[in-house]
């Protein structure tokens, strides 16, 4: 049996570590990184890199190396890369699974606006603060670059490129993040706004905390929906139970 994860979060290296414990002698495990990160952390089993060309090469791909299930534990927001999933998936009729972490719900004391993009944050920041932690990654920046008027502190893994904001220090860090440490964070940079993807998760939720006992307002950007049809798994576990069940229902496809 060959599966493909589609991975790069904590979420796909752990059903990967736990499918490669597992007894199953004749279970095949592949991860597939999008190669974005410079020095990713990468998961026991097989390992390939960049992506596959779009929906039609994802699907040659699966056929031509006999993939049986496909599990989409990407990030929430790399929407492209579930949708080509889909469609690869509903041309070929290989099963395919989402593993997506549950969002994050906010608690008394949260002060959050929604936004449905990163373009709606940019236009909320003004109204809302001078000093910005922007925590949605290095890409995408360019969504805030005309903000002249105001600071931002932007935390990724690796540097970020321009468009850029023209007011920004850049913090490369990895998480998970302590708490005690996002709020010396606030603290130190005196940050009067926080902006995230509601990634959800517990490696980088402290900063919500932080933000929380400071008084700090939130801008919290909606994921995209799974797309229509897909079943969902909320964590590694619950994507190795819909594996075995696939494998004992015989739901496998013969690709030659």
């Amino acid at each position: 049996m060959h599966v493909l994860i589609l991975g790069g979060t904590t979420e796909a290296r752990r059903l990967a570590e736990n499918l490669a414990a597992g007894t199953r002698a004749d279970l095949r495990v592949t991860s597939s990184l999008a190669g974005r990160v410079a020095v990713p952390r990468l998961p026991p089993g097989e390992v390939r890199m960049g992506g596959f060309g779009g929906a039609e090469g994802l699907a040659r791909w699966l056929g031509e190396h006999a993939v049986d299930a496909v599990v989409d534990a990407t990030h929430p927001f790399a929407e492209t890369i579930s949708s080509n999933a889909a469609s690869a998936a509903a041309t070929t009729g290989v099963p395919l699974l989402a593993l997506r972490r549950p969002g994050w719900v906010p608690v008394p004391g949260d002060v959050w606006h929604e936004a449905g993009s990163l373009e709606e944050a940019a236009e909320l920041l003004p109204s809302l603060g001078r000093r910005v932690f922007l925590t949605t990654g290095r890409l995408g920046l360019a969504s805030f670059a005309a903000l002249e008027d105001l600071w931002f502190l932007v935390r990724s893994v690796d540097a970020p490129q321009a468009p850029a904001p023209p007011h920004m220090e850049v913090l490369l860090d990895r998480g998970p993040f302590t708490l005690q440490g996002e709020r010396d964070l606030l603290r130190r940079h005196a940050v009067d706004v926080l902006v995230t993807k509601d990634s959800g998760g517990e490696a980088t939720a402290p900063k919500l905390t932080a933000a929380r006992e400071a008084g700090v307002p939130v801008v919290v950007i909606r994921r995209p929906p799974v797309p229509t049809g897909i079943p969902v798994a909320p964590d590694p576990e619950a994507a190795a139970a819909w594996l075995d069940d696939q494998i004992h229902r015989g739901a496998f496809p013969d690709i030659d």
